[in-house]
């Protein structure tokens, strides 16, 4: 159904999302990258002080909302 809104993120599509983000201003965009810089830092304060961070290999952090 075109305009209909879905909660399946199997529906989300990666172009989908980046049409939604270059739909953004780029105030908008700013404000979200600041958004996600304050919660990226919430959770590890520490974070600025790693140097060539590496990914662990099979490591998922799994957040639900119940």
């Amino acid at each position: 159904m075109p305009g209909s809104i879905s909660h399946d993120r199997r529906e989300e599509t990666i172009e989908q999302k980046a049409r939604w983000f270059q739909s953004l201003s780029m105030e908008q965009r700013a404000r979200l990258l600041c958004e996600f810089t304050d919660l990226i830092l919430s959770v590890n304060p520490k974070i600025m002080e790693q140097k060539d961070a590496q990914p662990i290999k099979g490591r998922v952090l799994v957040v639900s909302k119940e």
